[in-house]
């Protein structure tokens, strides 16, 4: 399985040995929007660890600064202030190269709107990142069945999101997910547009990937859905306001 915590070889060198590092290390996290005299504190002060492993609900209402949250996490955006290590790696000496190397490669994201492009089968939706990547032709198609495989649309490969249910297109969205392999999920409100099978579904794949090791960050303002997590840090405008581990 890929391996996060790889960013960190160099930072971890002098630590003792078996340290690893969290996956996620937020230090007073701040993310300041400005558009002209209007100034808008998304996030104020927010600090999270976050261990390889873990499955952790960050949970809140709309506006409370979680998506924001898990947009700094997933290096789609970055911090006014504070500092951020990703797996040991301060994610602000990164170089675009490098940052786009972890959104392509050790992140693997699942959005609400599943962001399906809608004229390409769901085996073109999911070798998306290996063209990216410059993964050989047939290797990525091997890789993205066996990932359609893995969330039972082995036999939807070649049909467009049309042609899907939304429950088959969100795992049609956790399979490009998967298919870099990837040691950290992120999942932003992924059950938002979901009937309850169909959450029920994608949270029991979620369940299977944390079992199988990978860091799972959920992002959710649905109690139900985050109980299904070990951990639960609910945020209210823009800071932690707890952080509970319901269970081992």
């Amino acid at each position: 399985m890929a391996d996060v915590t790889a960013l960190a070889a160099g930072s971890a060198a002098d630590a003792p040995a078996g340290y690893e590092p969290p996956v996620i290390d937020l230090v007073e996290v701040r993310k300041v929007y400005q558009s002209g005299s209007l100034r808008v504190e998304a996030l104020r002060g927010i600090s999270l660890r976050i261990a390889a492993g873990e499955y952790v609900a960050i949970m809140g209402p709309s506006g409370s600064g979680k998506s924001t949250l898990m947009h700094i996490i997933g290096c789609l955006d970055v911090a006014t202030d504070g500092s951020f290590r990703l797996a040991g790696e301060d994610v602000s000496e990164m170089t675009e190269a490098e940052l786009a190397e972890v959104r392509n490669r050790r992140v693997g994201f699942v959005f609400q709107q599943f962001n399906l492009l809608a004229s390409l089968t769901a085996l073109r939706n999911v070798e998306l990142p290996l063209t990216y990547a410059g993964v050989s032709r047939e290797d990525r198609k091997r890789r993205s069945i066996a990932a359609l495989e893995r969330v039972g649309l082995g036999d939807r490969v070649e049909h467009r999101p049309g042609e899907l249910s939304g429950g088959q297109q969100q795992r049609v969205a956790v399979a490009r997910a998967l298919v870099t392999d990837p040691a950290l999920i992120l999942a932003d409100e992924p059950t938002g547009n979901l009937d309850s099978t169909a959450t029920r579904d994608v949270l029991d794949l979620l369940d299977e990937l944390h079992e199988q090791g990978r860091t799972v960050v959920l992002i959710t303002h649905e109690p139900e859905v985050a109980e299904r997590a070990r951990r639960v840090v609910r945020v209210r405008d823009g800071e932690v306001v707890s952080d509970t581990r319901t269970r081992p």
